[in-house]
């Protein structure tokens, strides 16, 4: 065995959001953890469109959370602005989308 296998129970590839899930929950099961990234500036950093949960993704979001997961906890801690969508519709349909800060106020370009 090499020394990286030695030392590390949990090897992650990949920081972004899924990336740190994985770590943050290896971690929290007190399992030695890597996280690998190319680049520290980016660790979770958010797209274009800065914004979690909408038709797509509102139902993951939930799931994540209700495994004690962190991107429902960090949207709510950034959150500029939510909306709930297809309030017109009925009830399956609905979600809601928050669209966050996309840099912390000490990194903004």
């Amino acid at each position: 065995m090499n020394q990286i296998e030695d030392k590390y129970e949990v090897i992650v590839i990949g920081a972004g959001h899924a990336g740190c899930e994985a770590a943050f929950a290896s971690a929290r099961l007190n399992c030695k953890t890597l996280m690998i990234t190319l680049d520290l500036d980016n660790i979770a950093f958010m797209p274009c469109n800065p914004s979690i949960g909408g038709p797509a993704k509102s139902h993951l979001v939930r799931e994540i959370d209700a495994l004690g997961g962190q991107v429902g906890k960090i949207a709510d801690r950034s959150a500029i602005q939510a909306c709930q969508l297809n309030t017109s519709k009925g009830p399956t349909v609905r979600s809601i989308r928050v669209q966050v800060e996309k840099y912390p106020k000490s990194t903004q370009p």
